[in-house]
């Protein structure tokens, strides 16, 4: 088992749900983004999701473009971001990194060379937003023989045929938007999204975490009662931009929200 399998397996055997922060490499700026993800463990996280910035991150609202810009205007680029999940290493072997982003940094550098570099620097899944299913059979062989997980987008408008196809392709989770629109959005409709996790059980057995929407305690308990994980990133990413010129602080401040989400999730069972 991989430490994405294994995290589940734990959270599942302990009935809890895994929290799953997000945050962009590189926002403020690269010199941070490690600390960062050692304060979202300090602060409950069960799995990083670290995003890797893209000029063109077309599934994002405006509070994660803007910390692409940020990074990007640092040069921050995936092989930085590859050296940053070495670091992070160092001093945690257990928390699952997951890659969020999209699928044109890796086809500069070649799919061959990104999952070789990805497997030595300690990554566990990568969700590549705009890689279509046609193209998944490409891309998924170099990364399934380095035990690297591709963990696919599923949202309010798909339909069952691709639920199926992506539960065939999918590794280590699903993650589900709730939302029709970009991160960031508001207005969480746990009914439709109860309805659309029971559709998507229908055809996996994988565990599905809902991101898109969560932005506070009383949010992410009411996902955490139907899902198995809770992705938060805006929330946190916008913390991130408010103290871009103190970073020193965004370590206990990011500890310090995550913190309030996990005991949310915590004291309803999850």
């Amino acid at each position: 088992m991989n430490r994405l399998d294994k995290t589940f397996a734990a959270l599942k055997s302990a009935g809890r749900k895994a929290l799953i922060p997000y945050i962009t490499a590189g926002d403020p700026h690269p010199d941070h983004t490690v600390a960062l993800m050692h304060a979202l463990v300090r602060g409950g996280a069960d799995v990083i999701e670290l995003g890797v910035p893209f000029s063109d991150p077309m599934a994002d609202g405006p509070v994660i473009q803007l910390a692409c810009e940020r990074a990007l205007a640092h040069g921050t680029g995936l092989w930085d971001i590859l050296d940053m999940v070495a670091a992070f290493r160092r001093d945690d072997a257990t928390t699952p990194v997951v890659l969020m982003g999209y699928l044109t940094p890796i086809e500069t550098r070649g799919i061959e060379a990104f999952a070789e570099r990805a497997r030595e620097a300690g990554v566990d899944g990568v969700l590549i937003v705009d890689l279509a299913i046609e193209e998944a059979p490409d891309y998924l062989p170099s990364l399934r023989k380095r035990g690297i997980d591709c963990i696919f987008l599923l949202a309010p408008t798909s339909p069952e045929s691709r639920v199926r196809a992506v539960a065939h392709l999918a590794s280590g989770y699903l993650y589900y938007v709730s939302l029709k629109g970009v991160t960031g959005a508001a207005n969480l409709d746990i009914a439709s999204v109860t309805a659309k996790l029971d559709e998507i059980r229908r055809h996996s057995e994988l565990p599905v975490a809902v991101g898109f929407g969560i932005r506070d305690a009383a949010s992410a308990q009411a996902v955490g009662r139907i899902a198995d994980g809770v992705v938060v990133g805006s929330a946190l990413v916008s913390e991130v931009e408010r103290l871009q010129q103190q970073p020193e602080a965004l370590p206990e401040v990011l500890q310090g929200r995550l913190q309030t989400l996990r005991q949310a999730l915590d004291a309803d069972g999850g």
